[in-house]
């Protein structure tokens, strides 16, 4: 058995690339400001991390950009790694797992601000409709009795017959389990019935 094998073993043992000392010896180097040192550690795990932040993003283009942060965060702050807490890409994969699993968040929220924007700029719409727009007899009693249903009833019914979402979209659009959604699209269609009947 040559010396290269029991290294590799013992490596395995201990966790192998984990705790690689070099790439502890190239944070430390690069807390002190050693660009090439940086340089190389940024080599040695970029693809790591990017890897990393694929799976949690699940996009490659925002992976990509999530990357790029963490390397910089790693250069901002490399003088916090201490060796003794852990292995540098222990530390660093940390790092990108916050910054990746902060990313998904982020987007998650902008996508419900927007769902929620659509949400009002329809009941607007609605409102301005049901109040100004000459329709025959058949429509302004539809409208006169959708607004006479409470909002939680009205607003799933527009949001699926007048912008065609689904039950998902309209669970998401006002944060509401797509049960309850059904539920009450159900019992707003059977007050629409019912109004409408008695219209006429």
């Amino acid at each position: 058995m040559d010396r290269g094998d029991g290294a590799r073993r013992e490596g395995d043992k201990r966790g192998g690339p984990t705790d690689d000392p070099g790439l502890d010896t190239l944070l430390l180097r690069a807390a002190d400001g050693d660009e090439q040192a940086f340089a190389a550690l940024y080599d040695a795990l970029a693809h790591t991390v990017l890897g990393l932040a694929c799976r949690v993003v699940g996009d490659k283009a925002q992976a990509e950009e999530v990357t790029q942060d963490v390397m910089v965060e790693v250069w901002r702050t490399a003088d916090r790694f201490q060796p003794a807490r852990g292995a540098a890409r222990n530390w660093v994969l940390t790092l990108a797992h916050r910054r990746a699993v902060d990313r998904v968040r982020s987007v998650a929220a902008g996508r419900a601000r927007e769902l929620r924007a659509a949400v009002m700029e329809q009941e607007r719409s609605f409102d301005a409709v049901a109040e100004e727009v000459e329709v025959r007899e058949e429509q302004r009693a539809i409208f006169r009795c959708l607004a006479q249903l409470a909002r939680e009833l009205r607003l799933p019914l527009v949001l699926a017959y007048y912008e065609g979402l689904t039950y998902a979209e309209v669970a998401d659009a006002l944060s509401t389990p797509a049960g309850t959604i059904k539920s009450r699209m159900r019992q707003g269609l059977r007050r629409l019935h019912d109004c409408m009947e008695a219209a006429t």
